[in-house]
């Protein structure tokens, strides 16, 4: 019997640490991405490892996954492995011979994690509407001035080397090609 753990946070600047901390695994996988898609890169890895008998460590179900439909396959493609599912936030467990009440415990818990999901994104569209209908500026702010921008598609137009210009104004070529594309015409 192994004990594998399951981590996940949802951007790289997060950290992992405290989710399965003072659990003693002989394995860990750990994805730095969303759970809105159960296509996550250590999570595949972590269920064609999984075998008969080991356990799964998950700190929380909003960590395995956010709605309760990818819930229920993960479990049942994990129990049906012959794999001990453990969620130590909730403290529940599923091997495939769960109870009712614990599977009522576990619909109720995933449709509140889907719900929280949903008024995340909702509220997430709401300020991005209202900040656009303020006139801000939305995104990464550009790296150049406009006026910048004019000059290097004036010296661009001129016959100057591209990548001179990449270099002596710090952008990528990838960023030049968008400048002239989106600049208009200077004459």
């Amino acid at each position: 019997m192994t004990n594998i753990g399951y981590v996940r946070v949802s951007t790289t600047d997060q950290k992992t640490d405290r989710q399965l901390e003072g659990v003693a695994l002989d394995k860990i996988f750990e994805d730095k991405a969303s759970a809105a898609d159960t296509a996550r890169p250590q999570l595949l890895l972590c269920l064609d490892y999984v075998r008969e008998g080991d356990t799964l460590h998950v700190h929380s179900i909003d960590r395995l996954a956010r709605n309760l439909q990818d819930l229920l396959r993960l479990l049942g493609q994990l129990t049906g492995k012959g794999v001990t599912v453990q969620f130590l936030k909730e403290w529940l467990a599923f091997s495939g011979q769960d109870d009712p009440f614990q599977r009522l415990q576990l619909q109720i818990i995933g449709a509140v994690a889907e719900f929280e999901r949903t008024l995340i994104k909702e509220r997430q569209r709401e300020g991005i509407a209202k900040a656009k209908s303020l006139g801000k500026h939305l995104g990464r702010e550009r790296k150049l001035t406009p006026e910048l921008e004019r000059t290097i598609k004036m010296r661009a137009d001129a016959c100057e080397e591209k990548k001179a210009l990449t270099q002596e104004f710090g952008v990528s070529r990838q960023t030049l090609y968008r400048i002239l594309k989106r600049c208009p015409c200077p004459h």
